[in-house]
C-alpha cells in the first residue's frame, strides 16, 4: 500500500537520489512543494558549501579546495576530534569558507555546540561573528535556529532553546565564557612585520597555550587557516612542537609537488578560474620573491642572514628546453641517511647533482622523504637507472658499512628485476663529514654566489632548508645530501672520472 502523508515524508528523506526523483516527478503540485523544502534541507545538511549554494540562489562560489574545508567540517560535526591546518594563498576564500559558512552550517548541525573563532585582530573577529549572526537571523526559518532574546551580540550569541552559540576574540585577547566545541583561528598575524617580530609570535604561541586551548572541550576539534609568514609563525611552531598530532593540507597558489592534497601537477593553479598561472605570475613579479613564496606559496624564507641568498637560486635556474642543449660530464646521486639526535634529522636526502665540461653544476632532482632503511636505497638507485649516474655519495657518519650495505644490496634486488638494463653499479664514495657544517656548506653556497650552480626547476623544501639555515643550527637531510653531491662534483680531483678512474668506461660518450 502507498504511502501517503507525513510517512512518505519522512521516508522520503531517507530515499537514495533515484528514488527520491521518482516520487517527485510523479508527486502533485502541493506534495512536490512540500519535496522541496526537504531536498533545501537535505542540501544545507551536506556541507557549508552546499548550506552557501542553497541560501543564496547559487552566487556562492565553490571550487575543489573550498571542497576540503567542507570536508573537515563534515567530519567534526560527526563527532571525530581533529587538529587541522590548511595554508593557502590569498583571495582563495579561506575566511569565507571557514569563519563564515562554516559556522553557520555547524551551529545548524549542532546547535547545543559552542563555536569559538579567533583571527589577528578582534575587530576582524567581530566582523566575522557579526555576519554568521545576521545570516542566522536573516535565514532563520530556512535553517530552524534562531539567535535567544538577549543575547545577539557581534562578538557573542546564543542559540535559542539550544545550549549552543558563537564567541568572537582577537588573537592575544580573552576568550571568556563556555568550553568551546570547535575552535577555529584564521589568520593569527596581521602580516610580516607580525610575524616577523620574535616578541609578536611569542605572544601567539603564549595566548595559544594560555588562552584558546584551555577554554576547549576535552573532545574538542581545532582549525587553524593561514598563510604562512615566518618558519616560526603559529603553523611553523606547530609542526615542530607536535607534527604527529596534525592534519596538513597545504594549498598553495601554484602546486609545488606530485603528491598534491587536490591532485595537481606542479605549476597548476589552486583555482584557475579566478587565477590562472599567467595571473600568479604578474602577481609574483609585482611583490617580490619573499612575498610570493611565504604568502602565496606557504613557504616562508628569511630576509638575510643564511648561508644561502634566495637570489642566488633564483637568479640562476635553468629550464627544462634550457637543459636539453647542455651536455653533462658526470651525474651523482647523494645520499644523506637520517640519523642523529636532532629531530630535524628525520628524512633520508637524495638528491642528484651533474657537472658539464665547463664546470657549470646541475641539481637534477630531490627524491629526499621519510624513508626507511628498506626504502631509501631502492629510490637512490631508481634515480640513478633512471639518471644513469655514475657514482652514489654516501654521507657515512651514521653507520657507514650499513649505507654501503643497503645500496648493495638494493641494486643486486633490482637487477634480478631487470631494472638495471645492465647499467653498471654505480661506484660508492664515502664522505665523512667530520668537518663542521659551515666549512663543508660554504664552499658550495659561494658556488651559487657565483651563479655556477643551476637548479632545474624549482625543488621548494630543499630550497626552504637552503635558505632558512643558519651556523649553528642542525643541518637539514636534503641540503646535506645536496652538498654532498655538489662538493664531489666541483672537486678538481674528481672532474674527469670521480675519486679514481674508471676502468669500464661508464662515462664514455660524456665529455
Amino acid at each position: 500500500m502507498p504511502m501517503k502523508g507525513e510517512a512518505l515524508l519522512r521516508a522520503y528523506r531517507t530515499l537514495p537520489d533515484p528514488q527520491r526523483l521518482e516520487i517527485a516527478r510523479s508527486a502533485s503540485p502541493e506534495l512536490r512543494t512540500q519535496l522541496v523544502a526537504i531536498e533545501r534541507g537535505l542540501a544545507m545538511d551536506r556541507s557549508p558549501g552546499a548550506l552557501s549554494t542553497v541560501l543564496t540562489g547559487g552566487r556562492e562560489m565553490q571550487a575543489p579546495h573550498l571542497d576540503i574545508i567542507d570536508r573537515i567540517y563534515q567530519r567534526i560535526a560527526a563527532g571525530e576530534r581533529l587538529k587541522v591546518m590548511v595554508t593557502m594563498p590569498p583571495r582563495a576564500g579561506k575566511s569565507r569558507r571557514t569563519s563564515r559558512w562554516g559556522p553557520v552550517w555547524y551551529l545548524r548541525k549542532q546547535p547545543d555546540h559552542r563555536f569559538m573563532l579567533a583571527s589577528y585582530a578582534a575587530h576582524l573577529a567581530d566582523d566575522h561573528g557579526r555576519w554568521v549572526r545576521n545570516t542566522i537571523t536573516e535565514h532563520a526559518y530556512t535553517l530552524g535556529i534562531s539567535l535567544k532574546y538577549g543575547s545577539q551580540a557581534a562578538n557573542r550569541f546564543d542559540i535559542d532553546r539550544h545550549e549552543g552559540g558563537m564567541v568572537t576574540a582577537g588573537v592575544g585577547g580573552a576568550l571568556t565564557g563556555r568550553g568551546a566545541h570547535v575552535a577555529a583561528v584564521d589568520d593569527p598575524f596581521k602580516g610580516s612585520e607580525d610575524a616577523g617580530s620574535p616578541t609578536m609570535r611569542d605572544r601567539v604561541w603564549d595566548w595559544w597555550q594560555a588562552v584558546l586551548l584551555t577554554r576547549l572541550e576535552p573532545q574538542g576539534s581545532v582549525l587553524l587557516v593561514n598563510t604562512r609568514w615566518d618558519d616560526d609563525d603559529l603553523s611553523g611552531r606547530l609542526l615542530k612542537e607536535e607534527p604527529d598530532d596534525w592534519i596538513v593540507i597545504d594549498l598553495p597558489a601554484l602546486a609545488l609537488t606530485a603528491d598534491d592534497p587536490l591532485g595537481r601537477q606542479p605549476g597548476e593553479a589552486l583555482w584557475p578560474a579566478r587565477f590562472t598561472a599567467e595571473d600568479y605570475a604578474r602577481i609574483r613579479k609585482s611583490v617580490g620573491e619573499r612575498v610570493w613564496w611565504s604568502l602565496y606559496q606557504q613557504q616562508p624564507r628569511p630576509l638575510e642572514g643564511g648561508v644561502w641568498q634566495w637570489s642566488w637560486i633564483t637568479g640562476n635556474r635553468i629550464s627544462l628546453a634550457a637543459f636539453r642543449g647542455v651536455d653533462l660530464a658526470r651525474i651523482v646521486v647523494a645520499i644523506d641517511p637520517s640519523g642523529g639526535s636532532s629531530r630535524t634529522n628525520d628524512e633520508t636526502g637524495i638528491v642528484a647533482s651533474a657537472r658539464d665540461p665547463q664546470g657549470e653544476l646541475y641539481v637534477l632532482a630531490d627524491k629526499s622523504g621519510r624513508h626507511g632503511a628498506n626504502t631509501w636505497g631502492r629510490e637512490a638507485c631508481l634515480l640513478a637507472i633512471e639518471l644513469r649516474a655514475d657514482a652514489f655519495v654516501v654521507e657515512t657518519n651514521f653507520g657507514g658499512d650499513m649505507t654501503r650495505q643497503v645500496l648493495l644490496q638494493a641494486w643486486a634486488e633490482l637487477e634480478r628485476e631487470g631494472r638495471t638494463n645492465g647499467m653498471p653499479m654505480p661506484r660508492i664514495v664515502e664522505v665523512n663529514a667530520k668537518q663542521g657544517k659551515r666549512l663543508r656548506a660554504e664552499p658550495i653556497a659561494q658556488l651559487y654566489e657565483q651563479g655556477t650552480v643551476h637548479h632545474l626547476g624549482e625543488f621548494a623544501e630543499l630550497e626552504r632548508q637552503m635558505v632558512t639555515w643558519i651556523p649553528g643550527m642542525d643541518s637539514p637531510d636534503r641540503m646535506d645530501a645536496a652538498v654532498h653531491g655538489l662538493t664531489e662534483l666541483a672537486n678538481p680531483a674528481g672532474n674527469a672520472t670521480g675519486s679514481s678512474a674508471y676502468s669500464d668506461q661508464r662515462l664514455a660518450g660524456r665529455r
